[in-house]
């Protein structure tokens, strides 16, 4: 057994077995540029590093479930200037997640709240949370069949332990049967233990009518809304825009004034 062989198996064993994509070419690096023991080992390693990083990087991102790949350097933030965007790059350094703090995106459909959660979701996935995105229908969804089979507290984890949990278009309907109290239940689970993002076409004021009774709507607007950021986004629909923001501009004649 050559010695190759006795490092590869070497590697393997301590589960490092990834050096081997990179070893040649710091080898030939090494030799071809003097560098020294200690740096060559460091480099080597790095390598290996990054690629962990980007390995559970990719895992974090899958696990997400997200509708689509957004990020805060494709949004448009010129479209609507009305949208707050300190407060929203403020959002990205995602100290919001470590303190288990609530986010409420409100405002008209096409606005930007589903694009901007979900970047900030991206955001915290590159910090190293675990994050899940889910559409408020979807959510109650699988609550309701988890009811019907008796998995309900097994499928509540699911939305419970995750560092960040999106949950987008909420108020598209009213909720009904037994909805309110798996929402205010999920709520209740997260106050203080992980962070919400919730973006709703409805107004803040408009979501105690959601949960249908008045005691259960208090406290869970209560542990929605202690210590949580809320932000307004309003203007045209990026979808949808008016003709005028559409038409493209006249070319100047030569010689017009």
């Amino acid at each position: 057994m050559s010695a190759n062989d006795d490092l590869i198996r070497l590697l393997k064993k301590l589960r490092l077995s990834g050096v081997l994509q990179t070893l040649d070419l710091r080898t030939r690096q090494a030799v071809d540029d003097g560098v020294g023991h200690g740096e060559f080992l460091y480099r080597l390693l790095n390598d290996e590093a990054e690629r962990r990083d980007g390995r559970q990087l990719d895992q974090r991102l899958r696990r997400a479930s997200f509708e689509s790949d957004r990020t805060l350097e494709d949004f448009d933030f010129l479209f609507n200037p009305a949208v707050p965007k300190a407060k929203i790059i403020d959002l990205a350094t995602c100290t919001f997640v470590e303190r288990h703090e609530n986010v409420l995106l409100i405002g008209p459909t096409g606005t930007g709240k589903s694009h901007i959660a979900q970047a900030l979701g991206h955001r915290a996935c590159r910090a190293g949370y675990a994050v899940l995105y889910v559409a408020a229908q979807e959510l109650l969804k699988q609550l309701r069949a988890a009811r019907a089979d008796g998995s309900s507290d097994r499928r509540l984890l699911r939305f419970t332990t995750p560092d960040l949990l999106i949950v987008d278009d909420l108020g598209l309907r009213p909720l009904t049967g037994d909805e309110p109290i798996d929402l205010y239940e999920i709520i209740r689970q997260r106050y203080q233990h992980g962070a919400t993002i919730l973006t709703s076409n409805r107004a803040v004021d408009e979501l105690p009518a959601l949960f249908g009774d008045p005691l259960l709507a208090s406290a869970a607007m209560d542990r929605l809304l202690h210590g949580a950021h809320v932000v307004i986004l309003d203007g045209d629909s990026y979808r949808n825009p008016p003709p005028e923001r559409t038409r493209k501009p006249r070319v100047a004649q030569r010689g017009a004034s």
